[in-house]
């Protein structure tokens, strides 16, 4: 059984910066697509980054692109979310999710997963 944990959350002023990890055990994350989601008090869970088994290519949604960053370190088994000029808005649960690679492009968003964490919560607040 694939688990994953997600780690790195906080309160943090607007205009700060955080990076969340995704650490995986039972099985090795190298095969897996990535997914980064978070969900806001009374709102749906939005997909807000993607990335390929390889690390080689990524997806944003266009409201985080320039802010946000994923990446991952395959070796160490963990998947990050750099997030930088925080802003209110970005206040949510934060959760990873791994899947099977669809065989595409990249990664797309909006794609189901079937492995998901237990989210991290980011506050964002004066």
């Amino acid at each position: 059984q694939l688990q994953l944990v997600e780690s790195g959350g906080g309160l943090v002023q607007p205009g700060g910066s955080l990076r969340l990890s995704c650490a995986a055990s039972g099985y090795t994350l190298d095969s897996y697509t990535i997914g980064w989601f978070r969900q806001a008090p009374g709102k749906e869970r939005e997909e807000v980054s993607c990335i390929t088994s390889s690390g080689r290519n990524t997806n944003y949604k266009n409201s985080v692109k320039g802010r946000f960053t994923i990446s991952r370190d395959n070796a160490k088994n963990t998947v990050y979310l750099q997030i930088d000029s925080l802003k209110p808005e970005d206040t949510a649960v934060y959760y990873c999710a791994a899947d099977r690679p669809q065989g595409l492009l990249g990664c797309v968003l909006g794609r189901r997963y079937s492995y998901w964490g237990q989210g991290t919560q980011v506050a964002v607040s004066s």
